[in-house]
């Protein structure tokens, strides 16, 4: 089946179109030499040059909500629920398919033993507009390790594939991406046949032949929770929580209240796993004393934990924490360490 065609000069064009209807718009422009999503920007700025900083998630999942407030009135205590910021459209445009398949992979545990009112309404509201890559956007990214693909649909509602010559070939993946239909049939230049499509899907699997497919971690990992292997790659590990700051399945929070004489918030707050305060009990003692029981749990929790829990690997192979962290402590060449250790047999 033939997919519409529009030309590649006419995505900001297009961005343009969707904020003009009132929607909030997410874009990925340049600041700097660096590449972020942004909301309100300008659509003249469109960069899709290569995979952004930052994650999606900050959109659906901020870093920092407020949940309640609550004011002292003499000896009582007024208390009163802070209702979702909803009730606006948000296309997230230009988003990359790591992205996107981050949001079917985090869903289950928002609605697990309590469905979380905050994540639920904007992910309802939100609509991811996908730019998929021809091949992999930088030296980090290994999505075909973790079962995704440089053009994979999940989590998408339109799939833009940029193809040679200028040519943008659209996929109206759900039904909630048909309803921007109409404004795409306004830029639409002709058809794109399905074999330059799959030539493009080829293209990208092709480019990461050189990853390792990650199907032995989980059971290595059941049976090495101590091990050298921590020692030996996460002694350098700093602490700082930036890997799972810029990771689009990384979710964990504090809550805190701050308060300003009589009146104050409860806030939902980005914490991380990384942090030496994250585990400390009040008594002093901390599990997770050192910095290597912690990357460890992390490496747990995405490959061991959470898809014993929900199924699904907690990473889209984004290679964002590879990337950005500052003294190069690779998660890739972690868990390929445990890979090619298990197939081993060691």
């Amino acid at each position: 089946m033939p997919y519409m065609r529009i030309d590649s000069a006419d995505l900001p064009k297009l961005a343009e179109k969707l904020a003009a209807a009132g929607t909030r718009l997410v874009l990925p422009v340049r600041e700097g030499s660096e590449i972020f999503y942004r909301e309100r920007a300008d659509a003249a700025g469109l960069d899709l040059a290569t995979i952004p900083r930052n994650s999606v998630k900050e959109f659906l999942f901020p870093k920092c909500e407020k949940i309640l407030r609550y004011q002292y009135k003499g000896a009582e205590v007024a208390v009163e629920d802070v209702e979702p910021a909803g009730g606006r459209r948000t296309v997230i445009f230009g988003a990359r398919p790591c992205d996107a398949a981050s949001l079917p992979i985090v869903e289950p545990l928002w609605n697990w033993d309590y469905k979380d009112k905050f994540f639920n309404e904007r992910r309802a509201g939100t609509i991811l507009v996908t730019y998929a890559c021809r091949t992999a956007p930088n030296e980090a990214c290994f999505c075909v390790s973790v079962g995704l693909t440089p053009a994979a649909e999940e989590g998408s509602d339109v799939l833009l594939y940029a193809l040679e010559g200028g040519a943008v070939a659209v996929r109206f993946v759900s039904d909630a991406g048909k309803e921007l239909e109409p404004v795409f049939a306004g830029l639409r230049k002709g058809e794109v046949e399905d074999a330059a499509v799959e030539a493009f899907r080829k293209s990208g699997v092709d480019s990461l032949a050189h990853r390792k497919k990650l199907d032995k971690v989980r059971p290595w990992l059941e049976t090495h929770f101590e091990d050298r292997l921590w020692e030996e790659k996460a002694f350098r590990c700093l602490g700082c929580g930036t890997c799972t700051f810029v990771c689009p399945t990384c979710h964990c929070f504090d809550i805190q209240d701050e308060s300003c004489f009589d009146a104050g918030y409860r806030l939902k707050n980005w914490d991380a796993c990384q942090f030496s305060l994250f585990t400390l009990h009040t008594s002093g003692h901390n599990p997770r004393d050192t910095q290597p029981k912690r990357y460890r749990q992390r490496i747990y929790h995405k490959y061991a934990i959470y898809p014993e829990k929900f199924g699904k690997i907690l990473c889209t192979g984004c290679g964002r924490c590879v990337a950005w962290c500052p003294v190069n402590l690779s998660l890739y060449d972690v868990v390929a360490s445990a890979q090619e250790r298990a197939e081993k047999g060691d």
